[in-house]
């Protein structure tokens, strides 16, 4: 097994996909429109574009356990999944810049530095660099 596509719960699939491509640098790779104005959505990572797809997924929008859930984990801090990156304080430096809210500044915990931001569709997300 491996693992080809993860899903992202979105409230609005274009304003995810211009954070997720203009802000945070992913790369659009299928965009095909499905029933009631849906589109089948995933973005990658610019430095591995045949890697694992991230879904920008309408989920929140149609099955109402699903907004409760990522509801309650953004009200509780919880981020819905995370980004590796080379150094979360540049990267932190550079989103700061273009806007995005962070709720968690870059923290040293151990083995890895760790901050969380808003994507601005409902979800927070976690940076990660490891040590």
């Amino acid at each position: 097994m491996k693992i080809k596509v993860v899903s992202v719960p979105v409230r609005d699939q274009q304003k995810a996909l211009d954070f997720y491509v203009d802000i945070l640098g992913f790369v659009k790779k299928y965009d095909i429109p499905l029933s009631e104005g849906n589109r089948w959505l995933t973005v990658v990572s610019k430095y591995d574009q045949d890697g694992p797809e991230l879904l920008l997924e309408p989920a929140p929008n149609h099955f109402e356990p699903a907004k409760v859930f990522q509801d309650e984990l953004f009200k509780s801090g919880i981020p819905w999944t995370g980004f590796y990156v080379d150094n979360v304080q540049e990267e932190y430096d550079r989103l700061t810049k273009l806007g995005v809210e962070f709720s968690l500044e870059p923290k040293d915990v151990g083995t890895v530095v760790i901050a969380v931001f808003n994507d601005t569709c409902g979800n927070n997300i976690q940076l990660v660099e490891e040590k």
